[in-house]
């Protein structure tokens, strides 16, 4: 029996090509949705138990971010749950995965996945919680909720602090992130969630691109939209999730906003801030400076020497949600990046850069926003 390959579940996408050979399996990168955008992986492979796997991803070198391949290596589960990086090489024009699975179902992803039934057990969490309303913005083009978790009480002199993560939904890694930040807001004995709580509300959106989840798309929505160049002006047949978003932040305010990210080439977590917009001023330099220092104490594992060059022409467009919260309610507003590599300054070579230490580093930015409340 040959060995069989299929991606037809929640987030899977892969295009199958040849399984006649285990030593030869061949597949290729599957365009998001109504848009020419390859890179995000995600199948699984059954009937290979004890032998050698060789799969070929053989239009590799014509992916979105090509350059994103050195270095890389790809991420496998036999349950789902527990997944670790397997030798992968790229030449240039084709990735290949070699592993000698142990048993005859096992999943290969470009990134540790999050489903959708996680997201839903994760509001789940929140909505059982006192200190957490899950709210609905909206519906996504194909008619998914679009949901807001508001921790804390609005008050006179509470600030509004906003954390988006997945407007590009291949980027797993920021949902991971909102997990490990919800999880410690929730945790009415932390005293970093109290402290924050007293004094700020948290609105945290834990998936912006519910319908490029499921699709297993990388960069867009069911129209093809990348929604983070989609903040001047979003409409509800093309960007539903960013209208109803924005609409939120108009009616609360924004004084700390914080939208989480993956880089497909850069293997470091850091931050992009609004140097080149108009209105940066040396208060909002300091807050970005101030946060960045915070976080970088709370975590090692950001850090502040690599990054976005800073003539990068993104940096002054408006259609990105941080420039555009940053141009209308100055204040701090930052693009966070986690990387699909490794960290390269704290490498893990068995699980490079995963759901795990994202979580972490979720739980660990509310120290740093904690720190940052006296100046917000």
């Amino acid at each position: 029996m040959n060995p069989r390959i299929s991606s037809h579940f929640d987030g899977g996408a892969i295009t199958v090509q040849d399984t006649s050979r285990t030593d030869d399996l061949q597949v290729a990168l599957r365009p998001d949705s109504h848009a020419d955008i390859r890179q995000w992986f995600y199948f699984r492979l059954q009937g290979a138990a004890g032998r050698t796997a060789r799969i070929r991803i053989t239009n590799a070198g014509e992916a979105t971010y090509a350059d994103g391949w050195p270095g890389y290596a790809a991420v496998a589960s036999y349950d789902r749950a527990n997944w670790f990086r397997i030798p992968t090489t790229y030449d240039g024009r084709e990735l290949v995965i070699e592993h000698t699975p142990l048993r005859d179902s096992i999943y290969y992803a470009y990134f540790e996945p999050y489903s959708w039934e996680r997201h839903l057990d994760l509001l789940g969490r929140a909505d059982a919680s006192p200190l957490a309303r899950v709210g609905d913005l909206g519906a996504t083009v194909e008619g998914r909720d679009l949901n807001v978790v508001t921790v804390g009480t609005p008050g006179e002199g509470r600030k509004s602090l906003w954390i988006i993560a997945r407007q590009h939904p291949g980027e797993t890694m920021a949902e991971w992130f909102v997990e490990g930040m919800l999880d410690r807001l929730l945790d009415g004995s932390d005293p970093v969630a109290r402290g924050l709580l007293a004094r700020a509300v948290l609105h945290i959106v834990p998936n912006m691109n519910p319908d490029g989840g499921v699709r297993g798309n990388l960069r867009t929505n069911a129209a093809g939209a990348n929604l983070n160049r989609e903040w001047m002006a979003p409409t509800l047949e093309r960007s539903p999730e960013v209208l109803h978003v924005r609409a939120a932040m108009q009616a609360t305010g924004v004084d700390a906003f914080l939208d989480v990210h993956g880089d497909e080439g850069l293997p470091y977590v850091f931050t992009d801030g609004n140097e080149r917009l108009a209105n940066y001023s040396p208060r909002m330099a300091a807050l970005e400076q101030g946060f960045r220092a915070a976080l970088q104490f709370a975590n090692p594992d950001f850090q502040m020497v690599h990054g976005y060059a800073a003539d990068k022409e993104t940096k002054v467009n408006l259609t990105i949600a941080s420039k555009w919260v940053g141009h209308t309610f100055g204040g701090l507003s930052l693009t966070l990046e986690m990387p699909f590599k490794d960290n390269a300054e704290r490498p893990d070579p068995l699980h490079g850069w995963n759901g795990a230490r994202s979580r972490r580093l979720g739980g660990d930015a509310l120290t740093a926003l904690y720190a940052m409340l006296p100046s917000l």
